[in-house]
């Protein structure tokens, strides 16, 4: 069972993020020493913002920084965060494209206090793949 507390605050945390990123025009410059290569997330996040999306993202999938993240060229230790030659780096872009798109199409709306929106954590609970179940007409 999800424990309903930390589904809210995911919920909480990844509406946050994505009502930045939606009322944002132009972003802010970006210190030389920030984040590269951001395509949804806003281009100036702090850099504990990010990390608590990063963090959401282990939980929500129960994977690690690596999942998303290329390994560095040359057998350098670490991991290139710009680098997009990992493929699901951009499947967790599109992901978080189309919870933002459902989310400001469905729930605009507050019930009981609560902002209702889906998150990560909605399909996949805690694993790589979303679960899927199959409904018989």
């Amino acid at each position: 069972m999800i424990n309903r507390s930390k589904l809210l605050i995911l919920s909480g945390i990844m509406t946050v993020v994505f009502t930045i990123s939606a009322f944002t025009d132009a972003p802010l410059k970006v210190q030389s020493d920030g984040p590269k290569n951001l395509k949804v997330l806003p281009k100036n996040i702090s850099h504990e913002d990010l990390e608590t999306v990063m963090k959401g993202f282990n939980t929500a999938l129960g994977v690690k920084c690596n999942y998303c993240h290329a390994a560095k060229p040359n057998g350098e230790k670490g991991l290139d965060f710009a680098s997009d030659s990992n493929p699901h780096k951009n499947i967790a872009r599109e992901m978080m494209k189309m919870t933002k798109k459902i989310n400001t199409k469905y729930f605009k709306h507050e019930h009981e206090g609560v902002i209702q929106n889906i998150t990560c954590e909605t399909c996949h609970n805690g694993n790589k793949e979303p679960k899927t179940v199959s409904i018989q007409p």
